[in-house]
C-alpha cells in the first residue's frame, strides 16, 4: 500500500506544529479546550475570541502529533499551501520533499543564531523568539549588533520562504 502523502510529507516537516508557521491554533469551543488541557497541553483561555492552543505543540513528537486521533479541528482541516501544490500536481513529491528540507535547514540556522545570542526559550513561536532576541541591548556592541543584523535578515528569508511555500501568500 503506498503511503498517503500526509505520511509521506507532513511527517518530514512539523512547520504546522512547531510554532514555525503559528503561534498559536483557534480551538472550538471550551470541550475541545478542555480535553487538550486534560491531555497535557497548554491552552491560552484569556481570548475574547476563543481558547488558544500556544504554539509550539507540546503534543509534538520529532516531526509527528503524539495526540494525532485526538488533534483539534483546526489541526485536522489544515492543509498547508505545498501540500495543496502537490495534491493538485502543480508540484512534485519530490520537490516538496526538497522545500521542506531547505525550510528546515533555514530554520535550523535561525535557532543557531538565536542561541548565540542568548536565546534559548524554544518554549516560544519561532518569530517570538526573533522579535525578542532583536529588541534586547540597543546599546548592544559591534559584534552583537552584527549578530542581530544576521539573525534579522535569516528571520527575513524564512518568513519570506513559509509564506510562499506553506501559507501561499506572496513576496
Amino acid at each position: 500500500m503506498k503511503p498517503s502523502l500526509t505520511d509521506t510529507l507532513c511527517t518530514r516537516c512539523g512547520l504546522c506544529c512547531d510554532g514555525s508557521l503559528f503561534g498559536d491554533v483557534e480551538l472550538v469551543g471550551p470541550g475541545e479546550a478542555t480535553r487538550l488541557e486534560i491531555m497535557g497541553l497548554e491552552i491560552d483561555d484569556n481570548q475574547a475570541d476563543g481558547d488558544l492552543l500556544l504554539q509550539p505543540c507540546a503534543a509534538l513528537q520529532g516531526r509527528r502529533c503524539g495526540i494525532y486521533a485526538h488533534r483539534p479541528k483546526c489541526c485536522r482541516s489544515f492543509e498547508c499551501r505545498l501540500l495543496e501544490d502537490v495534491r493538485s500536481g502543480a508540484v512534485s513529491v519530490v520537490r516538496a520533499a526538497d522545500e521542506i528540507a531547505e525550510a528546515l535547514k533555514r530554520i535550523r540556522r535561525v535557532k543557531e543564531l538565536l542561541a548565540r545570542l542568548g536565546e534559548r526559550d524554544d518554549g516560544l513561536p519561532l518569530r517570538e523568539r526573533c522579535a525578542e532576541a532583536l529588541a534586547r541591548e540597543a546599546d548592544a556592541p559591534h559584534e552583537m549588533k552584527r549578530k542581530r543584523a544576521e539573525l534579522k535578515a535569516a528571520m527575513s528569508a524564512v518568513e519570506t520562504s513559509i509564506r510562499k511555500t506553506f501559507l501561499g501568500g506572496g513576496g
